[in-house]
């Protein structure tokens, strides 16, 4: 108990313990905060999981690993690829759309951030609202192939034309990039109207191909080239103009088609609700990885061209494709059934 004879040493006593108190607790406020902010620099606190929406040995799934060991290394915590196949993708976007941590990543396709919205309508995230865009990372133009027999040139396009509807040509399913890019060539090319023929993947296509059961296909350099280069197909022209990934390839418009901008690329996000300093920090790193020359060749030989981009500049790029394969598939009428 505490006892005052002198009522002015009294409040002053009092006045004393409160200021303490109150100091006490403005003290531990500012601690807690100090603490909380240091949480958050320090990223990463724990390994990182790459979600890859397609099975091992897939483009996003070799990307994804060619990145994983110096993202460790610049990081200072294991990376771990995790496959989620199904649904072109959108299932394991959607985990990453959902994850309530700092450490979940996704690698995505052009379709999971652009079509998929208008494709499925019942589509559980949304690319434009759930996802913090980090950087892109591969692109390839797609390469118009053909039989070996058929011509080059404009003199292919004018056959193609002659052939109407009783040409096919091959996709790796409806919504595809493969798929609605020859749509988007059809649309540019007046007369043109080959009928679209799904498949589960791209050596079906090939193999369908090379058995007379469909003319014309789009395909990345990484699987067209090889069958070009041995002489079983014939590449008519690239998508978005010259690449190194195909130099002896003209683009279409060369080629004497139309001016086709459209390429497939691969994607590093994560959710929306990332952390700034994890955004910060992978905006920083991943630029540096893909600036190597040897993870650059790696990508390379994949048929992939690195890419070094801000966030900023992915966001615009998946507002611009959006909208032109948006287009495409409301013109066009084009449905999942």
């Amino acid at each position: 108990m505490l006892i005052f004879k002198n009522p002015t040493k009294k409040f002053l006593s009092v006045g004393l313990i409160a200021f303490s108190v109150l100091s006490f607790f403005l003290t531990e406020s500012v601690f807690a905060a100090e603490n909380q902010a240091n949480k958050n620099l320090v990223w990463p606190s724990r390994s990182i999981k790459i979600l890859v929406g397609f099975s091992a040995g897939s483009t996003p799934d070799i990307t994804a690993r060619i990145l994983a060991l110096p993202l460790s290394k610049a990081l200072g915590q294991a990376v771990i690829v995790e496959n989620r196949p199904g649904a072109s993708g959108n299932i394991a976007a959607d985990v990453v759309a959902k994850a309530s941590d700092d450490h979940t990543l996704g690698i995505v396709i052009n379709g999971n951030l652009t079509s998929a919205k208008m494709l499925y309508p019942q589509l559980p995230y949304d690319p434009a609202k759930d996802f913090a865009p980090i950087s892109l990372l591969t692109i390839a133009p797609l390469v118009l192939v053909a039989p070996a027999n058929l011509p080059a040139g404009p003199a292919f396009f004018a056959a193609a034309v002659s052939g109407g509807n009783q040409w096919n040509y091959g996709s790796v399913g409806i919504g595809s990039v493969s798929h609605l890019g020859m749509e988007l060539l059809k649309s540019k090319t007046p007369g043109l109207l080959p009928l679209q023929v799904p498949f589960p993947g791209n050596p079906q296509v090939i193999t369908a191909m090379l058995g007379g059961q469909l003319q014309m296909a789009l395909m990345g350099p990484g699987v067209a080239m090889p069958q070009v280069r041995s002489g079983k197909l014939r590449a008519i022209g690239l998508t978005a103009g010259r690449s190194a990934l195909a130099p002896e390839v003209p683009s279409l418009q060369e080629a004497g088609g139309p001016n086709l901008q459209l390429e497939v690329w691969n994607a590093l996000v994560g959710p929306a609700r990332l952390s700034a300093a994890a955004q910060s920090k992978l905006a920083e790193i991943v630029p540096q990885i893909l600036r190597d020359p040897d993870i650059r060749q790696q990508l390379f030989n994949q048929g992939w061209q690195a890419v070094v981009s801000s966030p900023e500049g992915l966001k615009s790029r998946l507002k611009d494709e959006t909208q032109l394969l948006g287009n495409i598939i409301k013109t066009r009428g084009i449905k999942l059934e």
